[in-house]
């Protein structure tokens, strides 16, 4: 059984690439004579970092041989579907669904976000996506939305597989200045955003609120390789404090840091999900509507710190930042009882695979 996997890979952003890891070992492990075949930017890094077959994702004609060589083309995971990025992005996921569609292959929409979409957005994955056969979705907001573009498609919400990501136990963080003898501190993982150069000054007082009021330490982490170096550099200049930028990480490394950490304040959706997973109290900073829905979705008490625009008063860092530590204990025993049930939801993106994949 051959499958083609077609995301966001290859271009060195943790979060689709710890998707991309949890997905080959579930797979391995459910169908252990299956080919693994991946749109990669980097085919070659890919193919020998998972020791599986990679394809150029812009060479047109080897992606068309390699949807023609699957058995099911799988769109995902992540956020894929969505117009907020650019038109031509979508065109390329979409495109590769309907070549899938055309070739008569069985076709799967795997762990998505869903939009947003604008009107152009709609019309493209209705008509580039109509016949997929399965489709699985990570919150709720993605399910409703995309059941009503593909009627005749069944959609289910799951969850994101990174839930299901099992970092190796006792990772030595010493190198990190982050061992066993540090003091608490917190994992700050920021991005560029329309409104992130507007709201510096207020990511920089919370971060110092922490660090001076609760006695936290901070340690910037660069989820999205160099660019997230920069933005985490614009607030820490910002800053009055004196907070740490780390090396961009390896997934294990950057998950063993999220799970040692007291608290995590997250814009990287794939931050939050670290710290859902090891129950560790966060607070989201939304620039995308797939954070607001995972908050929704993991039903998180804690309010996120909105962004603000030109006309919108600044956020109170300072109190948001007592907040987060005042009800740490609270935030964490909630996380402990979701985190269960929202990992039922991953495993069954597998178990709809599963099912495609026997139909075959």
């Amino acid at each position: 059984m051959r499958l083609l996997l077609s995301g966001y890979y290859g271009f060195g952003n943790l979060g689709d690439e710890a998707l991309l890891d949890v997905m080959v070992e579930r797979i391995r492990a459910r169908f252990p004579q299956s080919h693994i075949d991946v749109l990669s930017a980097t085919p070659q890094a890919t193919a020998a970092r998972l020791g599986i077959e990679a394809t150029e994702r812009w060479e047109m004609r080897a992606v068309r041989d390699a949807v023609s060589r699957a058995d099911v083309v799988v769109s995902g995971g992540g956020g894929l579907l969505q117009s907020a990025t650019s038109l031509r992005s979508l065109l390329y996921y979409a495109g590769v669904i309907h070549e899938g569609i055309r070739s008569k292959r069985k076709t799967m929409i795997f762990a998505q976000s869903i939009g947003p979409l604008d009107r152009v957005g709609k019309a493209l994955v209705r008509r580039l996506c109509k016949g997929v056969d399965r489709a699985t979705v990570r919150d709720a907001r993605s399910a409703a939305l995309l059941a009503s573009l593909l009627p005749g498609t069944p959609v289910e919400r799951t969850a994101d597989p990174v839930f299901l990501y099992e970092p190796p136990a006792g990772t030595d963080l010493s190198a990190e200045g982050l061992g066993a003898q540090s003091q608490p501190y917190a994992v700050v993982s920021v991005r560029e955003c329309p409104l992130f150069a507007g709201n510096l000054a207020a990511i920089a007082r919370l971060v110092d609120a922490l660090s001076e009021k609760h006695g936290i330490r901070i340690a910037f982490v660069p989820l999205g390789g160099v660019k997230d170096a920069a933005a985490s550099t614009s607030v820490i200049r910002a800053c009055s404090t004196a907070p740490m930028l780390l090396p961009e990480p390896t997934l294990e490394r950057a998950a063993a840091i999220v799970a040692g950490a007291s608290v995590v304040v997250g814009m990287r959706l794939h931050a939050l999900i670290l710290a859902a997973r090891a129950a560790v109290p966060f607070l989201a900073i939304p620039y995308d509507p797939k954070v607001d829905a995972l908050l929704d979705d993991l039903a998180y008490p804690l309010p996120p710190l909105r962004l603000a625009g030109r006309s919108d008063p600044a956020p109170d860092s300072e109190t948001v930042a007592a907040e987060l530590v005042r009800r740490g204990p609270e935030l964490r025993a909630h996380l402990q009882r979701q985190v269960a049930q929202t990992k039922l939801l991953a495993e069954r993106n597998f178990a709809v695979l599963a099912e495609l994949l026997e139909g075959s």
